[in-house]
């Protein structure tokens, strides 16, 4: 048994229900949050060093050892993104410090954040297909609160539509979990994975394959069913974007790359190659809306799209390169998505608009925040040596090598529209003549660019560092690449 699993989520959680007993001190809010962030950083990082050091680390519940109690399991992808996951955290509540405003503050800002951060590290870690479920909905509980925090009318609007698509993907989950049950009689993904290996490829597997996808699809915001994502994300403020345009879709992201890598992997020639061509389509779709788009919001809202697109490109070639290439890229666009919507969110603070044709010549009066927007879009579009450029790499290069072309030649495309969008923002936002805006001198932006400053740095370091931090990206793949390290490690066999 190893507890370290279970603090990335256990602090976050016991810090949510500390914090509600301190709605009326803002300030000892923010200092509990900071310094609980603080902590679940450190406990990510030991955690995957320990991973890293002696393998795949279990925790059985209650002491039912698996498959009949709850386990947690934490292989590197895991422990990699709940590392992420913390960084983020601490980013965007620092970064909410003077940008939230005490009114959000007062309403329990600070713990239903929290209580985001249990439902996204808890899915991650979890090694049962219905505590997933379990975390996906205090997840998605807590993701209610903070869309319509604040009352704006498009916040109240776009509520709607967002509860709507998750009550009923969360409905689809249950079905889909009990069909699965009904065949294989067991909720431990491991043991899954075992009693889908004795059925073989039964038509009955494929049904429920397409069914997880279709659930997972709809929060991971894949093609056709990104449909709710620009317009829910357009709407809470630019923290919570960022912890919505970072976290949320990937977790769906990586309960597709978990279920399809454990579990459906019997019949590729039919649930892969479903999931390619959607992936492909959901490159396409998400570069058309951020090339048709001239606010600053919806043009990375809409490249949140296409890092899903080529992310599941990686996952569905199933090779260990285009799997150790997703890996690298998911971890660099969970970091530098967050690090976007924070800078845009100081391009709002200063001017009060996101409308790219009411900006420009911010650069003038604000070199910092300019180029680090500039790296941060050209670690984005996979400029070497930054950090989206090695994934990428990978990924193309699998496609290339076996044979997929189309899909290949797609995610190489979308590099130069991609650079193509958030550039956009950079030559007209922070190039051109001087404007002067009504709240500019009231504008934190010393204190508001420390958060995304950081981030973007990690971006920089993540990028040069590839070499060193392949080893460690290559282990979670090779975890994904071969299912029987991961049963071996939970059933101890």
């Amino acid at each position: 048994m190893n507890n370290l699993i279970i603090l990335p989520i256990l602090i976050p959680l016991i810090t949510g229900v500390v914090l509600i007993f301190f709605t009326k001190n803002i300030m000892a809010q923010r200092w509990i949050s900071a310094i609980s962030a603080l902590l679940t950083i450190i406990a990510s990082f030991m955690l995957a060093h320990q991973v890293y050091r002696n393998g795949i680390q279990t925790m059985d519940l209650s002491n039912w050892e698996a498959p009949y109690g709850i386990t947690l399991v934490s292989d590197m992808l895991s422990a990699l993104l709940v590392l992420t996951t913390s960084i983020i955290a601490f980013a965007a509540l620092f970064y909410s410090f003077k940008s939230i405003g005490e009114a959000r503050e007062r309403f329990f800002y600070y713990p239903v954040v929290n209580f985001l951060i249990v439902g996204v590290n808890g899915a991650f870690t979890t090694g049962d297909i219905f505590n997933l479920f379990v975390f996906f909905e205090v997840m998605l509980m807590s993701s209610y609160v903070l869309i319509v925090l604040g009352g704006t009318k498009i916040q109240l609007r776009e509520s709607i539509k967002y509860i709507l698509v998750n009550v009923i993907s969360s409905a689809l989950f249950v079905i889909a979990v009990a069909y699965l049950y009904s065949v294989v009689g067991t909720l431990n993904m491991a043991h899954i994975s075992v009693r889908l290996s004795e059925i073989g490829s039964a038509g009955i597997i494929t049904v429920i394959a397409v069914l997880f996808l279709i659930v997972f699809g709809l929060k991971g915001a894949i093609f056709p069913l990104y449909f709710w994502l620009p317009g829910s994300y357009y709407a809470p403020p630019a923290p919570v974007m960022a912890l919505f345009g970072a976290l949320l879709t990937k977790v769906g992201v990586y309960s597709i790359t978990r279920t399809y890598t454990l579990f459906f992997y019997h019949d590729v020639g039919y649930t892969h190659q479903l999931l390619q061509t959607l992936a492909v389509m959901t490159i396409i779709a998400g570069v058309i809306g951020a090339l048709a788009y001239t606010d600053i919001k919806k043009i990375i809202i809409y490249n949140i799209i296409v890092a899903v697109g080529v992310i599941l490109f990686g996952v569905s070639i199933l090779t260990p390169e285009s799997l150790t290439g997703s890996i690298f890229y998911l971890i660099h666009d969970m970091n530098i998505k967050a690090t976007l919507f924070l800078l845009i969110g100081i391009i709002i603070v200063i001017t009060g608009t996101s409308d790219l044709e009411k900006i420009s010549g911010l650069i003038n009066r604000y070199p910092a925040l300019g180029w680090t927007f500039f790296i941060a879009t050209a670690a984005l579009a996979g400029i070497p040596p930054l950090s989206g450029f090695a994934g990428k790499l990978m990924v193309v290069r699998s496609g290339f090598e076996t044979e997929n072309y189309i899909g290949a030649f797609v995610v190489l495309m979308s590099s130069l529209l991609v650079l193509f969008s958030v550039m956009r923002i950079f030559i007209r936002g922070f190039w051109g003549t001087p404007r002067a805006y009504k709240n500019e001198e009231r504008a934190p932006v010393k204190w508001l660019l420390v958060a995304p400053a950081i981030l973007t740095v990690f971006a920089v370091l993540y990028g040069f560092g590839t070499e060193a931090i392949y080893p460690v990206i290559s282990t979670a793949a090779e975890t994904l690449a071969n299912p029987e390290i991961y049963i071996n490690a939970v059933l101890k066999e």
